[in-house]
């Protein structure tokens, strides 16, 4: 390296130091302003972490929370009829994982007293895990017994209860009679309540039809929906293929009220801190207005005085975004425990975020302290005007 290279670096280097001790002074002498606008940079990052964090994390498991509610997608064979053989098979293959389902098929069958009552035939595994709100004494098993007569397992519901309350535990349909065994009973407060669920192999041995209705829990965002039932639609264009508009228009109320709710807290928060920076920084400005005027006076220029200020702000939004990240970490962990029962997962990548947003507020609030940096006249200054 050549002697000339080696004095611009020197000079370069003293230069450097030079403004960091200036920065490191000017937040030492001034700590109570300093120490003001860090805690204020540590509340807004702190919130800008749990809403980032709920974003990723809380927003996941409201979405598998809805999914305990039920189907949100219905596919059903147009006027009652029968899906096509291998239906079930498609869907499960569209869905990929992201969602559950279960078929369904009903007849109107009539007891030994002549009561008129609903039969629907389903996989009551899948329905265990379609359904997880309904209130069940006892799931029956889905396999049937080998020896015959064998009694067929049955799942009744409350109200449909009382049409076996005389003992009997016969059905026909179409002339062709079946016994059930009575395994529990379930309560939804629904349709559910009046009917009698039997596994499908049972069902279909006995009325020789095939299920007309598949309900489907898929997950994912509203848009992951839209675009399943799309897919659903066009798989099967001779169904009618329909979501459950209660679940899925409550999905999207709660889940975009929510998100606009911590965006909305996060914006007044960094618009409080960005003031209270804005604040500390036009103080910072009043009470070195005279070094400002000497440091003018002696040549500095405006790019010098203008990085000393964006430097101090870029350094108040890094050290304050450190602990508010932390804090807001443990916030969003305290919010998922109490409300869903379950550990946060720490992202890491949230980090580099709520920095570079803490840097922009601090940085935004420096404009207006900028500028009248570049009407400070230091004639007037020093003379005491």
């Amino acid at each position: 390296m050549s002697a000339p290279d080696a004095t611009s670096l020197h000079h370069r280097a003293g230069h450097t130091s030079m403004f960091l001790r200036m920065i490191v002074r000017a937040a030492v002498l001034r700590r109570g302003r300093a120490i003001s606008a860090l805690i204020a940079i540590a509340v807004a990052a702190a919130v800008s972490t749990t809403v980032l964090m709920l974003q990723f994390d809380a927003q996941a498991k409201l979405q598998r929370e809805f999914r305990n509610y039920g189907a949100n997608i219905v596919v059903s064979g147009k006027d009652g009829a029968s899906l096509p053989p291998g239906a079930q098979a498609r869907i499960d293959s569209l869905l990929n994982g992201r969602g559950v389902s279960a078929p369904f098929a009903f007849v109107i069958a009539h007891t030994d007293s002549g009561h008129a009552i609903v039969v629907a035939g389903t996989d009551f595994a899948r329905v265990r895990e379609l359904n997880k709100f309904w209130d069940v004494t006892s799931w029956p098993p889905s396999a049937l017994c080998s020896a015959q007569p064998c009694p067929i397992p049955a799942l009744v519901g409350r109200r449909a209860a009382a049409a076996f309350a005389n003992g009997t535990s016969n059905l026909t349909f179409q002339s062709r009679s079946i016994q059930l065994a009575i395994a529990g009973t379930v309560q939804t407060g629904g349709p559910e309540d009046s009917r009698v669920y039997i596994p499908l192999a049972g069902f279909s041995a006995w009325t020789h039809l095939a299920p007309s209705v598949i309900e489907i829990a898929a997950s994912g965002s509203t848009a992951d929906i839209s675009a399943s039932l799309q897919s659903l639609a066009q798989a099967f264009p001779d169904a009618d293929v329909h979501p459950v508009r209660r679940i899925l228009e409550g999905q999207t109320r709660v889940l975009n009220h929510t998100r606009s709710t911590l965006l909305a807290s996060a914006a007044l928060v960094a618009i409080t801190a960005a003031l209270c920076v804005l604040s500390t920084l036009m103080g910072w400005l009043f009470d070195r207005r005279r070094d400002f005027a000497i440091m003018k006076a002696i040549g500095a220029s405006d790019r010098l005085l203008n990085g000393f200020i964006m430097a101090e702000s870029a350094a108040l939004g890094i050290v304050g975004a450190l602990p508010g990240f932390f804090i807001g970490l443990a916030a969003a962990a305290w919010i998922s425990t109490a409300n869903f029962h379950s550990a946060l997962t720490p992202r890491m990548s949230v980090l580099p975020l709520v920095i570079a947003g803490s840097v922009v507020v601090t940085l935004l609030a420096a404009l207006l302290p900028v500028s009248r940096l570049h009407r400070l006249q230091p004639a007037a200054i020093l003379r005491g005007e």
